[in-house]
């Protein structure tokens, strides 16, 4: 079982993270205002100290805490970790992504650091900062307090001593309307709104005090710290293995920019880790494992628990310094041969996702490194075995020769991702449009391409695209790239789904409905009763009926397909083709 310190931005993370599990979990905050939706997580609210959380701890058999409490939250840190340390259990602390430290911005350790030459000041640092900013006003300096527009908000700062004219709250952003000398901040990082609310007392030449966030005490517990939800799943994943069915992985990309960092650290610094942070699309950092051979660095392909070709390939980076900053293909890095990706043909098939996280990682790197203008690197990927794999993956059909592609749009790969599939089945209707056909053959999956391939022997090859079950998610594709022919080739297990209005025929979104199927043979007065045969997969009926009853039930069928098909398609031709296990075509 998983205990959960929330009430933050990162405490709602945490709860879309953990009900990817399906597993049960409690969810504590504070005071119970944080409104949330859980389906597997249980609430709990109300302020724990050391002996309630053993109490709590040790009466549920928490296994893993996870702190994604305010950073401000300094008690209820030292709580976690001490409590973690007495029961031996690991804590994860959830923390906040934090800007650079700008120089115009005074940085103080405590509420008496700050300078007594101030006459007015903003104080945005929350109700419970009232009573020990009240000693300033006493000295002579006028505060005004920013505060949250709830009703416990506002009685505690009256009790605290504030006055209606001294508060203001936060109703509009954080735009600021008071007219202060200067403004005091805690460092909230990026989900606190730091930035903007810098930004807009630069905008108003407001002098700008900040409070550094407290230092974590981890009392000799056995602590992690992560960012971001793939960060959490990931320490998840390793602390309580079991919490969720699969596993995730990571990007062939994420790999690439894992060994470009170490080999960059072994040649700028000497220096060999045995891991390197990578910062991810989303701003979040994870560790990642990584090694080191005769002038490169590599990184092992972790795919999780998906179905991956590459996984356990090995990623090599090698990196030579340059005017110019240039990320190469080499041995077994596959090369765009038709247009429709990120590069011309001719380019290596790395993507531009990947080819941005490098550039992003290493100037984060590098910049503090060296400064000269000019300075850049030459990176070369190379993927031993990569011409072999790539033979098993979709690459020879989108026109990428010689290697395997180096990819991923977030950088973690969620096993079974529809993102992921989808994000593929996306790839592979761009490249058909920039093949210049006309006409675009979606189809279920090979069985059903080869048997509609031979009704248009001169569309090229990438006309053909697999949906697997996202037939909905396709159409909508074609009709965003302007495809005004689109052919659908479905066979009967799909379509009878499909017909009823289900646009993803996935198992776990929807089963065959017998009833409607039902339906449909009455539509052709077919004598046929499905209760009086035990029907476990709809291809049975092709058995069943005869061949004028086949003919008529699959007229019913792609109707009823069309009618749910067609709106996606709404200025395109939309040809439905339903297939036989043995190949005959049947159509309107």
């Amino acid at each position: 079982m998983i205990l959960v310190l929330g009430g933050t931005t990162e405490g709602r993370k945490t709860i879309e993270t953990l009900e990817e599990g399906g597993g049960t979990f409690f969810y504590s905050t504070k005071t119970g205002e944080q409104d949330v939706t859980l389906h597997h997580g249980q609430r709990i609210d109300g302020a724990m100290d050391r002996e309630a959380m053993l109490r709590f701890c040790s009466e549920h058999d928490i296994r893993l805490i996870i702190d994604a409490a305010h950073p401000f939250a300094r008690v209820l840190h030292e709580t976690v970790a001490s409590v973690a340390a007495t029961l031996q259990i690991p804590a994860i602390r959830y923390e906040r992504i934090y800007p650079p430290r700008d120089a115009d911005i005074t940085w103080i350790d405590d509420y008496q650091d700050i300078p007594r030459d101030i006459h007015t000041l903003l104080a945005t640092t929350g109700v419970q900062s009232i009573a020990r900013l009240k000693p300033l006003e006493a000295e002579g300096m006028k505060i005004y307090y920013r505060i949250l527009p709830r009703e416990s908000s506002i009685a505690l700062a009256r009790k605290q001593g504030a006055t209606d004219e001294q508060l203001c709250y936060y109703e509009d952003g954080n735009s600021i309307d008071i007219d202060a000398e200067a403004i005091l901040l805690k460092e909230s990082g990026l989900s606190g709104g730091f930035p903007e609310k810098v930004e807009a007392a630069r905008q108003r030449g407001m002098r700008i005090i900040a409070l550094k966030r407290p230092q974590l005490m981890t009392a000799g517990c056995q602590l992690s710290t992560v960012n971001g939800p793939y960060g959490l799943r990931r320490a998840v994943e390793r602390l309580l293995p079991d919490f969720y069915p699969l596993h995730s992985g990571l990007t062939t990309g994420t790999c690439a920019t894992a060994a470009a960092i170490a080999a960059t650290l072994q040649l700028l610094k000497q220096e060999c880790p045995k891991e390197v942070d990578v910062l991810l699309p989303n701003g979040e950092t994870i560790p990642v494992p990584v090694g080191y051979g005769d002038g490169y660095a590599y990184c092992i392909k972790d795919s999780g628990d998906d179905p991956d070709v590459t996984k356990g390939i090995e990623v090599r980076v090698s990196v030579q310094p340059s005017d110019t900053f240039e990320i190469l293909g080499g041995e077994g890095v596959g090369t765009f041969t038709l247009p429709g990706f990120d590069f011309p043909p001719g380019e290596p098939a790395i993507n531009k996702g990947p080819r941005e996280m490098i550039r992003q990682n290493i100037e984060r790197l590098t910049t503090p490194l060296h400064t000269g203008r000019g300075r850049g690197w030459v990176f070369t990927i190379s993927v031993p075995g990569g011409e072999e794999i790539a033979r098993r993956t979709f690459n020879p059909r989108l026109g990428i020769e010689g290697g395997i592609s180096i990819i991923g749009v977030s950088g973690i790969i969620k096993p079974f991702s529809e993102e992921a599939f989808v994000d593929s089945i996306r790839k592979c209707m761009e490249v058909a449009k920039a093949s210049g056909t006309e006409r675009v053959v979606i189809n279920s999956g090979a069985k059903s391409e080869r048997f509609v391939r031979s009704l248009y022997p001169d569309l090229p090859r990438q006309a053909f695209v697999e949906y697997g079950n996202y037939i909905g998610e396709t159409l909508r594709m074609a009709n965003e790239l302007g495809f005004r022919k689109v052919t659908l080739g479905v066979m009967l297990g799909k379509a009878v789904k499909l017909a009823e209005g289900q646009l993803d025929t996935h198992s776990r979104k929807g089963t065959m409905n017998l009833a409607f199927i039902q339906q449909m043979l009455d539509e052709i007065n077919s004598k046929f009763k499905i209760t009086n045969y035990k029907l476990t997969l709809a291809r049975e009926l092709w058995e069943r009926l005869s061949k004028q009853e086949a003919d008529a039930f699959a007229r019913v069928v792609i109707r009823h397909c069309l009618q749910h098909c067609q709106p996606l398609l709404p200025d395109g031709e939309l040809t439905i083709l339903l297939i036989g296990d043995d190949g005959t075509i049947h159509s309107l």
